[in-house]
């Protein structure tokens, strides 16, 4: 059985930005919250070095991007236009997957040590 394909928004930056320089982590407990408050299912994952940056649509998106990279990706439009205008020096976009160039959407090209 395959996947439907699915809509994924993101925003992209620089570990170094996400983990040091903002308080993402509260960010992601208050968001975990909220949505356990809410009864609703998690739409968003915090990914390293996202795999979905080597389809050819995001060469432009992982040239500007420091590395290492971590893209917020979410089902979630809404939260995703809130994390860019929370976060702002971010690069926003989506894509479909899965798909031939992107086959999981949360993939990270990080390796497990």
């Amino acid at each position: 059985m395959t996947a439907e394909p699915t809509t994924y928004h993101f925003v992209l930056t620089s570990q170094r930005f996400l983990f040091e320089e903002e308080p993402f982590e509260e960010v992601l407990e208050e968001r975990y919250r909220y949505y356990e408050e809410h009864g609703k299912d998690i739409d968003f994952w915090p990914v390293k070095q996202p795999a979905f940056l080597e389809a050819p649509e995001f060469a432009d998106a992982k040239a500007r991007c420091p590395e290492p990279p971590v893209a917020i990706v979410t089902t979630d439009l809404d939260f995703a236009n809130w994390l860019k205008l929370r976060l702002e020096y971010v690069i926003a976009g989506s894509f479909v997957a899965p798909c031939a160039a992107i086959p999981d959407a949360i993939a990270s090209l990080e390796s497990v040590a």
